[in-house]
């Protein structure tokens, strides 16, 4: 057999191709292993007590008892498929009483103001106590943290004090730093930022006697810089490098993010297309490097406790979050009890329609036939089955039925890719 580059003419080459795609594996690792909350929900610091996941819970669940009452009010309410209403409602008031709120992050950014140092000393101590409060109590969230100032605005003493403040007392309170902990660094004006608030962290863990990388961060999305640095490419790339492999997600900020555009205020909303563009340039950037992205807020809130000002808050909220899913972003903000269950109703209304073709077409690739004229590939076999996680962590349906019938085992669903060639599978 005749070759013209026999194996040590190419042997060098081979070498250098190995290399590009060992390096591009440790740079796109992949999805990031685990849950990602649904949302994160912001209450100011002087707000917050060990009760605030309860309480909210309670409003959310309240609402709806008065103003979805049964499936066909709820349908109506929320723009639910009617056909999985009666579903969907039991599921969300399952989740509020169960586990209302995700992640809970502690504002002490624009949220919260600026008020005297004293005064914000006092409200991170009984924060950071609050949180061990009601983990003992079994009230805590899965997900916490809270929001710094900003290093953009001249408050970067202010931030590291209340951060030291509240991860000290924390630490002292609970003993360790409690699983779920990330700390929202906002307002990034220059990748620089980003690398002395790592920085920040690492010196906090030596002189707390904690392990490196124990505090991790996200970052908010909220400026031009943040989207596009000086030299024209996609910040986020740099932002990720400069972490010190301490970012755990890029969180979108709507509101602020489009002032610094000059939108005007009726134009500042979660689904406008500048929005859209930064999203989008974003979730490229982080695409396969374990680099989560959640999305901004909705601001409209019910202007009164009557059933037309409580559902036009819900059907504006559950249209975002609607917004978000179909463009691949399964996190987002909210602000008000009533999100919670416009959150819920949206994200499983818009999850259970899916799931009898979803549960049939992977139960079809697992017996090698096909689903109904569908002969899927595996990268579509591989994002239905990211959708099956999806739904079994969001709450949207139970595992144990999700495996039976799609004839999965809990290691299909969660413990392993999908490889080999469509041919083999058809």
């Amino acid at each position: 057999m005749s070759r013209s580059l026999p194996e040590d003419d190419v042997r060098d080459l081979l070498t250098r191709v190995s290399e590009v795609a060992t390096a591009a594996r440790d740079r796109y690792a992949g999805d990031r292993p685990g849950r990602q909350p649904l949302h994160t929900l912001y209450v100011p610091a002087d707000r917050f007590s060990e009760r605030t996941a309860v309480e909210y819970g309670e409003e959310a669940r309240r609402l709806l008892e008065t103003h979805a009452p049964d499936e066909v009010s709820f349908a109506t309410a929320f723009g639910i498929d009617p056909g999985v209403a009666a579903v969907t409602r039991a599921r969300v008031m399952d989740k509020l009483e169960r586990e209302p709120v995700e992640d809970l992050r502690i504002d002490f950014e624009d949220g919260y103001g600026a008020p005297r140092d004293e005064e914000e000393d006092r409200h991170a101590v009984e924060a950071a106590r609050a949180i061990g409060e009601a983990r003992r109590a079994g009230v805590g969230t899965p997900f916490f943290g809270l929001r710094v100032k900003s290093f953009a605005d001249g408050m970067e003493g202010r931030s590291v004090r209340t951060l030291d403040l509240f991860i000290t007392n924390l630490v002292g309170s609970t003993g360790n730093v409690p699983d779920g902990l990330v700390v929202t660094f906002p307002k990034v004006v220059a990748s620089e930022h980003v690398t002395l608030f790592a920085e920040t962290l690492g010196r906090l863990e030596g002189a707390l006697g904690l392990g490196e990388g124990s505090l991790r961060f996200e970052v908010q999305v909220e400026t031009p810089q943040s989207v596009v640095d000086a030299t024209g490419a996609v910040a986020a790339h740099r932002i990720v490098d400069v972490a010190g492999g301490r970012l755990t997600a890029m969180h979108f900020g709507v509101f602020d993010y489009t002032a610094s555009l000059g939108l005007m205020p009726w134009e500042q909303r979660l689904d406008h297309p500048a929005n859209d563009f930064a999203r989008q340039a974003v979730q490229v950037a982080l695409a396969g490097t374990g680099v989560r992205i959640s999305d901004g807020s909705t601001n409209v809130v019910p202007a009164s406790d009557g059933t037309e000002d409580v559902r036009a808050a819900w059907r504006a909220h559950a249209a975002n979050v609607r917004h978000s899913l179909a463009a691949g972003i399964y996190q987002g903000w909210d602000l008000h009890p009533a999100h919670l269950a416009s959150r819920y109703a949206a994200v499983y209304g818009w999850l259970l329609p899916r799931l009898d073709d979803a549960v049939s077409r992977v139960r079809a690739w697992r017996e090698l036939a096909p689903a109904d004229g569908v002969l899927d590939e595996p990268a579509t076999v591989k994002s239905l089955l990211r959708y099956l996680r999806f739904a079994v962590t969001a709450g949207a349906v139970e595992e144990p039925d999700v495996l039976t019938r799609a004839n999965l085992t809990s290691a299909d669903l969660f413990g392993k890719e999908v490889t080999g060639d469509s041919s083999q599978r058809r």
